[in-house]
């Protein structure tokens, strides 16, 4: 799964298409993603200590990942998520809309670098 906490996407499917937000959460086992602002459901609490006033809380609930797609940061649209290899050999993700850089995510190998 290419998609990383901090990136920003946009819902393509479900209750809340066309939203766009921060992914806050990524559960990798379950292949779903916590979104800001997405899938908002209420959360009945119960008076205690904790919490006194009590009543209902209003949270986020994890959405499958493949219903978000990733926003280019250059064009600011929707795009899939690639991987490639830098000439040092480190690997980077990045947009295949627009080839922008979206960060490396793993070390240079030696094995990998060109030249």
């Amino acid at each position: 799964m290419l998609i990383r906490e901090e990136d920003e996407v946009l819902v393509i499917s479900g209750v809340d298409t066309g939203a766009r937000g921060k992914v806050l959460k990524v559960d990798r086992e379950a292949s779903r993603v916590i979104v800001e602002g997405v899938n908002r459901v209420y959360k009945h609490v119960k008076r205690s200590g904790k919490n006194p006033q009590g009543g209902r809380l209003s949270k986020e609930m994890p959405i499958s990942v493949s219903n978000v797609a990733l926003l280019c940061p250059q064009t600011g649209k929707p795009t899939r998520v690639g991987v490639r290899y830098l000439a040092d050999g480190s690997k980077e993700r990045f947009a295949r809309r627009s080839g922008a850089s979206l960060g490396v995510i793993a070390p240079p190998k030696t094995r990998y670098a060109q030249g």
